[in-house]
């Protein structure tokens, strides 16, 4: 199956990509559920992690409810179309991904709690997709903010990959990478199940957990 994909789901070419716009879309003042501000300045100290996941609407919930997180948001990253749109982001033509992004404090949360719940909350073997929901837009991503943040995922995943051989499932395809240029989603995507608890949603725990570093307790 991930040859399949592989075949038939891949990045635009450059004559095909949208060519975006150089309005940021609107954001709301706060959060729906944590009450804090959705775009910086942060508190001192805070940092971000970013995640695709597949749709980004059930990776946030997953986030916000990670204690000591400190506020949440989504939308698109590691494409190419400036500030698009999210049926723009759907057509395939921007390289986007659909990301979540947890904003914390190590000194409240660590950042390996937050790999926890990327890894074991999707299916990181998946091509391009995360079950029914197929498109560049749906891939597994961690998009680091530094080298901290890239040690830790890589060495992360290679764990992960342990205990996904020891379950019998097959190898991740999750793309680690810099954090690039970040484009905020439209507002009725922010929170969206907290706005709409009966919405879609295709998140859940994929048979396999993540065994963690070890030094997983927030640092002082």
């Amino acid at each position: 199956m991930q040859l399949f994909q592989r075949r038939h789901v891949q990045f635009p070419p450059p004559e095909h990509v949208l060519r975006g716009r150089d309005q940021r879309m609107p954001v709301p003042d706060r959060h729906l559920v944590l009450g804090t501000p959705l775009v910086g300045p942060w508190p001192e100290g805070c940092r971000l992690a970013s995640f695709g996941m597949g749709c980004f609407w059930g990776a946030e919930k997953f986030l916000w409810n990670v204690p000591g997180v400190y506020s949440t948001f989504v939308g698109y990253q590691g494409g190419i179309t400036p500030n698009p749109t999210y049926d723009e982001v759907c057509s395939g033509r921007t390289a986007h991904a659909e990301v979540a992004v947890a904003v914390y404090h190590p000194a409240a949360v660590a950042y390996d709690s937050l790999l926890k719940v990327f890894w074991e909350n999707h299916d990181p073997t998946q091509w391009m997709r995360q079950g029914g929901d197929i498109g560049t837009q749906y891939r597994s991503a961690i998009y680091f903010a530094d080298a901290e943040q890239e040690a830790q995922a890589r060495a992360s995943k290679a764990r992960y990959q342990q205990s996904l051989t020891a379950a019998g499932f097959g190898e991740i395809v999750t793309e680690i990478v810099p954090a690039g240029p970040f484009y905020y989603a439209e507002p009725n995507h922010q929170q969206y199940l907290e706005a709409n608890p009966y919405g879609y949603c295709n998140h859940g725990f994929c048979q396999a957990a993540y065994p963690g570093s070890g030094r997983d307790a927030p640092t002082s």
